[in-house]
């Protein structure tokens, strides 16, 4: 972990900074950062950084486990193995395994997993992981879970990761947690409202001969959680965002004050309901791909801070499990090892956003969202970092992909961007 990195370009969202330094990180730290840096030690190795970017680690405040229950989607370790492929030093998994999350067991259990895993793996290998605990029993949206119990077990905060349309069970959800000051992530969706739609409803979905699901489905379901949040004043984050109306709830609400938080995901802001059109069911997501107005909304979203961040919500599943009929495949994708590069080549590389704007809602802005203290690149800070070569190309194929899954629209493609190194200090 001893090592010089030489004229390296700078990103850390904390300071605010976009640099070109040197960096000096000796056993675990950032010893020194400097225009130039020539006083260290001789045994220290060298690295020419020339046209690479050195970043705070990227953080993820949602994502899928194969395990335990579905091992043969992803592990623990690939999904470990992935995040710091990714850049990600650290990853907050959802409830939704077999068994769930749901108990203090469970996450006892995931703990230790965790804790092995880095007794064996080498440092750049592996990722700080936290858990969601359920807020309802299995996860289902019926009853409540035992949530000071799971407090107690040291879950990261509270989220099904599926909708709650129970308001009623909702706003006691909110009124039981707010004393406990632990994170609380809300996917609002109305079921009843969603019905068969494989795809977000408008000209591509009638174009393509897909039905499809209302943008009313997601803003009734947020009017009314923003209305519980009013009532309760419990701090709630609020994820998967999709369509251009809930940008305007979002900023309405926090002109109104309301302690609220949003996210995105990654392919969100890439694409939108036209890529359906190739039919190929790892575009099946949910919240599907909004219409071109919604993309656009949700890139100014996170731009004027509406939306505070980007998740990933990395949803791995079999071949078999993809290999069907669009609207057949069950919804999800993987991204880990591929939002950083894509995000950058979308966004900073076209100079839609700067190279701090991204960084901020992939690292420091989802760290907050956590209640965690984001990484910083400065002098006797630990180092949680993430070196990022934004021209290197490669293939997303089962040679280079470290998760047990490929179903992403990527796959065998060609990629430009890598990430060549984490650095954590905590694991």
């Amino acid at each position: 972990m001893n090592e010089l990195l030489q004229q390296v370009r700078v990103i850390d969202p904390v300071s605010a900074t976009d640099r070109l330094a040197d960096v000096l990180i000796v056993e675990g730290k950032i010893a020194a950062i400097a225009p130039q840096i020539t006083d260290f030690p001789t045994e220290i190795p060298v690295r020419n950084c020339q046209g690479l970017v050195l970043g705070t680690g990227l953080v993820d405040m949602y994502s899928h486990s194969g395990e335990p229950g579905f091992e043969e989607r992803e592990t623990l370790r690939s999904l470990m193995l992935s995040a710091a492929a990714g850049g990600f030093t650290r990853l907050a998994i959802l409830p939704d395994t077999s068994p769930p999350s749901d108990r203090p067991g469970a996450i006892a259990w995931l703990k230790e997993q965790v804790s092995q895993l880095h007794h064996h793996l080498p440092t750049h290998q592996k990722s700080s992981f936290h858990f969601w605990g359920a807020l309802t029993l299995g996860g289902k949206g019926e009853q409540m879970a035992e949530l000071a119990d799971l407090v107690a077990a040291g879950v990261a905060g509270f989220s099904d990761g599926s909708p709650i349309n129970n308001l009623g069970l909702l706003r006691r959800l909110l009124e039981y947690l707010q004393p406990l000051g632990k994170p609380i992530a809300i996917w609002p969706c109305d079921r009843n409202l969603v019905l068969n739609g494989a795809m977000r409803e408008g000209t591509a979905s009638i174009r393509f001969g897909l039905p499809g699901n209302p943008t009313i489905s997601e803003t009734a379901a947020l009017a009314a959680l923003l209305e519980i949040v009013a009532d309760t004043q419990t701090p709630v984050h609020i994820m998967r965002l999709s369509t251009a109306r809930s940008v305007e709830l979002m900023q309405i609400a926090k002109e109104r004050g309301l302690p609220i938080t949003a996210s995105t995901t990654w392919m969100h802001v890439l694409l939108d309901a036209e890529a359906v059109g190739s039919y190929n069911p790892s575009l099946h997501l949910n919240p599907p791909l909004g219409n071109p107005r919604d993309r656009i909304a949700l890139t100014q979203g996170l731009k004027s801070g509406v939306i505070d961040a980007i998740a990933i919500d990395h949803a791995p599943y079999t071949y078999e499990e993809k290999t069907v009929a669009f609207a057949e495949a069950p919804p999800g994708a993987i991204g880990l090892e591929l939002a950083l590069p894509l995000l950058w080549q979308t966004l900073v590389a076209t100079g839609e956003f700067s190279a701090l704007e991204l960084w901020r809602v992939l690292s420091s802005r989802p760290a907050e969202c956590l209640q965690q203290i984001p990484a910083a690149i400065a002098p006797q800070q630990p180092a949680e970092l993430t070196l990022f070569d934004p021209n290197l190309t490669w293939q997303a194929n089962r040679q280079n992909l470290n998760s047990l899954a490929a179903n992403s629209p990527w796959f065998e493609q060609e990629i430009t961007g890598k990430v060549i190194q984490t650095w954590i200090a905590n694991c």
